[in-house]
C-alpha cells in the first residue's frame, strides 16, 4: 500500500507559515509524503496542486480569520472535480461557532492551537485508511 500523501496549504494573504511547517515535518517524520504549497495560495492553486499530486489528504493553515471565504471555495473546488474522497482539515485560528460549519461543508476534522502532534497523525492515519476502503462513518 501506498504512503499517505499529504499537501499543507496555507491560502490567502497570511504569511506566517510555522505551524504549517511544524505539521509538515511531523508528518514527513511519521512516515507519510508531504507536499508544501508555500504562502499565499489561491484556493484553485491549493487544489490544482491536490489533483496534479495525488494526495490522500489537503491540509489547511489559517491563521488570518479568512477561513470563512477560503475553506468554502476549496470544498466546492473539489466537488467539481470529483475529488470528494480526499481528506480534508484545517488548522489555525478557528473560532468555535464556526468549527460546525466547516463541518457541514465536508471538512473531516479542524484542529486548534494546542491540538498535538499525535492526534493529528492518529487523525490522518485513521481517515485515510476509511476512505480507502470505502467506509466512511457518518458525520
Amino acid at each position: 500500500m501506498r504512503r499517505i500523501r499529504v499537501l499543507i496549504a496555507k491560502p490567502g494573504l497570511d504569511g506566517h507559515d510555522r505551524g504549517a511547517k511544524v505539521i509538515a515535518r511531523a508528518l514527513r517524520d511519521a512516515g507519510m509524503e508531504v507536499i508544501y504549497t508555500g504562502l499565499r495560495k489561491t484556493p484553485e492553486q491549493v487544489v490544482h496542486a491536490a489533483l496534479q499530486e495525488d494526495v490522500d489528504v489537503i491540509g489547511i493553515s489559517v491563521l488570518s480569520g479568512a477561513h470563512m471565504a477560503i475553506v468554502p471555495r476549496i470544498m466546492k473546488l473539489l466537488e467539481e472535480h470529483g475529488a470528494t474522497d480526499v481528506v480534508v482539515i484545517v488548522g489555525g485560528i478557528i473560532p468555535p461557532m464556526d468549527i460546525p460549519k466547516l463541518k457541514a461543508l465536508g471538512v473531516d476534522e479542524i484542529f486548534v492551537p494546542g491540538a498535538s502532534l499525535d492526534e493529528i497523525v492518529a487523525f490522518i492515519r485513521e481517515r485515510v485508511t476509511q476512505k480507502r476502503a470505502h467506509v466512511i462513518p457518518t458525520k
